[in-house]
Parts: C-alpha cells; sequence; structure tokens
C-alpha cells in the first residue's frame, strides 16, 4: 500500500503544475489510492463530512468576519494613525509604524493577506506621499504582513491545531512573545536602512496629538484584550473568541459612524467565500491524511526517520529546511494540511513539544507567503502598491534575514514558544 500511494503522490505532484485547484487534487488523490487499495468508496464521503464537523474551525469564519469586518469600518486608519504618533518621529518613522501598525493589526485579523490588503493600502498611501519609495514601503508592509498570523488570534494556528489535535488556546499564547521578536527584528533592520538611505521621519507628537491618536484608536486597541482577558480568565473558550471578536469588530465599526450597514451582507459573503475555499481546503486534506494513514506511509515516514534522526534539534532543522522550500511552492494552509499528519507524529516521538513545533511550523510558512514564486502575501501587495512583481521581491528579500533569526531562535530556545502557555495555564 505503501508502493500504490507513493505512485498517486508522485502524479499528484506532477498534476500541482497544471494549475488544477489544490483541493480538488488532494481529494482526488485521497479517492484515487481508496478505489485502488480496494476499500470500500463510503468512507469517501464520511471522512469529507467528519472534516467538516468541527467545533474549533467554528472559529475560522468569524475571524475572517472580524477582519473584514475591521478593514471597512475605520478601524485600520485609526490603528495606523495610533502607530504614527508612537514611533513614527523615530528615523524611517513610518517604517516603523509600519510594523507596529501590523503587530496592533494582528490582534484582531489573524491573517497575512487580511494585513497586506488591509491596513497595508492605508501604510503604502501614507508612505507614498511622506517621500518613501514605493518599492521600500511595499516590502515594508509585506514583511510585517508576515506579523498577523504569528500573533493571536491566527486562522493557521487553528488549523495547525485541529490538524495536530493541539490546543489552539497554547497555540495562540505560544505565538506572542515570537510576533513581538519578529516585529523588533524588522524595526532593527528598518532602522539600519533608515540609516543608510536617511530615510524622513514625521514631527515629534505633541501631548494633544497623542491623546487624540489614542482616544481615536481605544476601541480597537481594546480589542485584544478583550480576547485575551475572556480566554484567560475562562468567559469563553479559543472557539467562542472568535464570535465575540466579530461581535465586537461590528459594534465597534457601528460606534464609530465610519460603518454602513448595507455593506454587511457584501461582508458577510465575502466571509462565506472564503470560509468556502478554507474548508474545500480542510475536508480534502482530511481525505488525503485517511488516506495516507492506510497506506502507512507517515508511519513507516516516521519510523525512518526517528532512527535516521534521533536529535530533536537536528530534526527541527530538518523541518524547517522542508517547509521553507515547500512555503515557496505551494500556500500556507494547504501545505500545513498535507504535511501536519507527516511531520507531527516523529515530532512527538522526539519529545519536541507540540507548541514549539505548531509555531515552528506557522512562522516557516509565512515567511513562504513573502518568497517567490507563490508569495501570496507578495502578489497582494504587488498589486495594492501597484507595482511589478518583481519588484516588491527584489525589495522585500532582505527582509527575510530578520525573519529568518528570529525562526532560528524560536528553534534553538523553545521557551520563547512554551514559557507564556505555561505561566497562563
Amino acid at each position: 500500500m505503501t508502493t500504490l500511494m507513493l505512485v498517486i503522490l508522485a502524479l499528484w505532484f506532477v498534476l500541482l503544475f497544471t494549475g488544477a485547484p489544490i483541493y480538488a487534487l488532494m481529494a482526488l488523490a485521497g479517492a484515487a489510492f481508496i478505489a485502488a487499495a480496494g476499500i470500500n468508496p463510503i468512507s469517501v464521503p464520511q471522512k469529507l463530512l467528519k472534516a467538516a464537523d468541527s467545533f474549533p474551525l467554528l472559529a475560522a469564519p468569524m475571524y475572517i468576519l472580524m477582519g473584514s469586518l475591521m478593514n471597512t469600518s475605520g478601524v485600520t486608519e485609526r490603528i495606523f494613525r495610533f502607530a504614527t504618533v508612537c514611533v513614527g518621529w523615530w528615523k524611517g518613522g513610518l517604517c516603523h509604524a509600519n510594523i507596529l501598525g501590523s503587530v496592533i493589526f494582528a490582534g484582531m485579523s489573524g491573517s497575512a493577506v487580511a494585513d497586506a490588503g488591509g491596513i497595508g493600502t492605508i501604510e503604502i498611501k501614507a508612505m507614498q506621499d511622506a517621500g518613501y519609495d514605493t518599492e521600500t514601503a511595499a516590502a515594508v508592509t509585506a514583511a510585517s504582513a508576515t506579523i498577523g498570523p504569528i500573533i493571536p488570534p491566527s486562522l493557521p494556528m487553528i488549523i495547525y491545531g485541529v490538524s495536530a489535535e493541539a490546543s489552539i488556546g497554547d497555540l495562540f499564547l505560544g505565538g506572542v512573545v515570537p510576533g513581538l521578536l519578529m516585529a523588533v527584528a524588522l524595526m532593527i533592520m528598518v532602522r539600519a536602512i533608515a540609516l543608510r538611505r536617511n530615510l524622513p521621519r514625521v514631527p515629534f507628537p505633541g501631548a494633544r496629538d497623542v491623546w487624540l491618536a489614542f482616544k481615536g484608536a481605544f476601541w480597537a486597541l481594546l480589542c485584544p484584550v478583550v480576547l485575551f482577558g475572556g480566554m484567560m480568565s475562562g468567559y469563553f473558550t479559543a472557539t467562542e473568541s472568535a464570535a465575540v471578536a466579530a461581535f465586537y469588530a461590528l459594534v465597534v465599526g457601528l460606534g464609530y459612524g465610519e460603518f454602513r450597514v448595507r455593506d454587511l451582507p457584501r461582508i458577510v459573503l465575502d466571509t462565506v467565500e472564503t470560509t468556502g475555499v478554507m474548508m474545500a481546503l480542510v475536508m480534502s486534506a482530511a481525505l488525503l491524511a485517511y488516506a495516507l494513514s492506510l497506506s502507512r506511509l507517515p508511519q513507516n515516514f516516521g519510523g525512518w526517520l526517528t532512527q535516521t534522526v534521533s536529535s530533536p534539534i537536528m530534526y527541527l532543522i530538518l523541518v524547517n529546511v522542508i517547509l521553507l522550500i515547500v512555503g515557496c511552492f505551494m500556500e500556507a494552509i494547504a501545505a500545513m494540511l498535507i504535511l501536519i499528519p507527516i511531520l507531527v507524529p516523529p515530532a512527538l516521538a522526539l519529545g519536541i513539544d507540540p507548541i514549539q513545533f505548531g509555531v515552528v511550523v506557522v512562522l516557516n510558512l509565512m515567511i513562504g507567503t513573502i518568497t517567490p514564486p507563490v508569495g501570496i502575501v507578495l502578489f497582494v501587495t504587488a498589486r495594492v502598491a501597484n507595482l511589478p512583481f518583481a519588484a516588491v521581491v527584489r525589495a522585500t528579500l532582505p527582509f527575510l534575514w530578520p525573519l529568518l533569526a528570529v525562526l532560528v531562535a524560536i528553534t534553538f530556545v523553545p521557551a520563547l514558544t512554551t514559557w507564556l502557555p505555561g505561566v497562563m495555564r
């Protein structure tokens, strides 16, 4: 059966280059194995439906809805204005404000694409108006957008938690310190560039400017506090927090007076469309994972791997290399759904903390969103900045170094991902 699965996977890999939808190819691969192995075909719809019947996955559409509500209610502009008065007076100030704005928005959206296409639109325009070249504005926007899925809430963390049967709440907490480290690393990089290029800064704000910016963004800034406070106090679970967040975003949008109720049907429809694509990936990947387990390919690979690589650190390094390569060619959620059943069991067998491993996996694949040729955040940023894709790639490549430095740090220092979940238990 293992040989049969390897043949099917080889054909599947070749078909990926035809441009067919990944979820369709995954479902076909799983169904083809079940048919060829003589397994009762009733298991195909059973596995597809079982994958969709998941309480933790209910969080995904709610967080998607929350991000859409935030983008259309003036929240993003208020966040960027507040970030600008905080750090805009530093050398290269709007680059720093771009990063800080992404950190704040990350506590609401949980998506790199939402960050790049939402607050990124405001950030790039503001930087252009202030005299920054468009390539630099696009590069900082793309790089800082990768913070979105690391700082909670996070859609990729939810997908990982469901697939690996890990605590989503602990994964959320495990991403806080790495997310902040990413912001600091990017700011250090920006500082060096700002000094070398003599980038501009905004005037030092007065107390009144700071107060007005804080007052304008207060309810948006309170959103992460509400989510974390509710989860940590036990008032609601990580899944239920998504519904609270969506409702909170709606109330804040209405309170700011910039949200139009007639836009709500369009936002809900966009959320349904996005969720539909994600659920198609989840369901088809569950079928493929079931076929993989029947073929014993993950078990055989895991056994070989644990015999060959006996060191947890060496295994993490190997996984980093694999995921950085995969991230260049495959969308993050699809890659996770395919690889988690294969990579997680050996990690657990080697004693690697599942929270550390989850954050490592997600960070690797978020770096993949800004690496060519399939870096989706690069495509979104290029569209927002109205630049050629190649120009955005060239400008963004130097910003991979600080992100890779953080990846190395969380690989070799597990406490960076496990300390906060341990403290909050």
